[in-house]
């Protein structure tokens, strides 16, 4: 059966898959849980997008300091610029394990630069094995055939190397100090456990991301890292007004029939919920794009602008900025899209402000 959805159901399953309604998770571990991932993005005009998702979901009870911990522990472990349950990580070993896949393709010139580097493939590993973590300027740059490239990483044979290491599953990211990624031996990292083949583990990964989600397409335009499609996961449905099939999560359709109870909520530009901008489009309404690559002249919200969900809509946009020398948060506009709550957004501002430990704004600048 394809169900037939109305925009606002659809939006409302969005939301609650997201943890974005009034019913907050209980801690961080669930919040990763539920949303599969944190991205890590080290932009911080406000804060590092991780962090910001993190206390969009928990408010207040959010500390930077507990992702340090789970990491440490290893209950999230980073993997590839995301942060991830650990219970997670043997869906993407399965990947690993079949490294580098179908002959053909960067896949495969990537594993043939690793071979033709083996020798230092094998001194990372012993050094990782001897004095592990480490930061990659510790480990030793042997390499026989530069690694080339028309950008920045250039000659970047170590950093290179570590990043295809990753992929093929022998080596991890153990934690990071300011910043900095410090490696390990992969099986000192990620969990023992099971690792299913290669098509039950993409099969659970569409289940998860879809979860995730709530609903989505089957299919999708290629995204680096994390997809946005979720294949056969979840049930077939249309929504109205919006053309084609989605896949929606059956939990989600479960729960339409109760009362959907919103909030106000400030959102990372990397936030899940928005991060494909044409379902963003198609489901909300809502038209974004984050700014900052943009020369200030054609920004039409601003630099790091924060979308605003009120309910199971988006709203608007807030220019804000974290001046941390002033210890300010400062905030130089918002940018209505639909009637907004001022002073519930005001009052998300000031609750972001005591989480960054700033002096809060005391009015909203303007309205654009």
């Amino acid at each position: 059966m394809t169900h037939q959805l109305s925009r606002r159901e659809a939006r409302q399953i969005a939301v609650r898959a997201q943890l974005l309604d009034a019913h907050r998770p209980a801690g961080l571990l669930d919040v990763v849980r539920g949303l599969t991932l944190l991205q890590l993005d080290p932009t911080a005009a406000v804060a590092p997008s991780a962090h910001l998702v993190a206390w969009s979901r928990l408010g207040r009870e959010y500390a930077p300091a507990d992702l340090e911990e789970a990491v440490e522990q290893r209950s999230l472990v980073e993997l590839r610029g995301m942060i991830r349950a650990a219970e997670d990580i043997p869906l993407y070993r399965a990947e690993m394990a079949e490294w580098p896949g179908e002959p053909g393709g960067w896949r495969h010139q990537r594993a043939e630069w690793v071979r033709a580097n083996d020798d230092c493939r094998r001194d990372i590993l012993d050094r990782l094995a001897a004095d592990g973590p480490l930061p990659s300027r510790d480990l030793p740059d042997t390499c026989a055939v530069p690694w080339k490239s028309s950008g920045w990483t250039n000659n970047r044979n170590v950093t290179q190397l570590l990043e295809i290491l990753v992929q093929a599953g022998e080596v991890a990211v153990a934690g990071r100090r300011g910043g900095e990624r410090r490696w390990d031996l992969a099986s000192r990292v990620y969990p023992d456990a099971a690792v299913p083949d290669a098509a039950e583990a993409k099969r659970r990964r569409d289940e998860r991301r879809l979860a995730s989600l709530g609903i989505a397409r089957g299919r999708a335009a290629e995204c680096p890292v994390e997809p946005q499609d979720v294949g056969e996961a979840g049930e077939p449905a249309v929504v109205e007004g919006v053309k084609g099939v989605w896949r929606v999560d059956s939990r989600q359709l479960a729960r339409l029939g109760r009362p959907f109870e919103g909030r106000v909520a400030l959102l990372s530009p990397f936030d899940r919920l928005v991060y494909d901008r044409r379902r963003t489009a198609e489901l909300f309404g809502f038209d974004y794009q984050l700014e900052m690559y943009k020369p200030v002249a054609k920004r039409r919200w601003g630099y790091y602008a924060l979308p605003i969900l009120a309910g199971d809509r988006l709203v608007g946009k807030v220019d804000t900025i974290a001046d941390r020398a002033s210890g300010v948060l400062r905030v130089h506009a918002v940018h209505e899209d639909a009637d907004l709550d001022h002073e519930a957004v005001l009052g998300e501002l000031v609750s972001l402000a005591a989480w960054l430990r700033l002096d809060p704004p005391e009015e909203i600048l303007s309205v654009k």
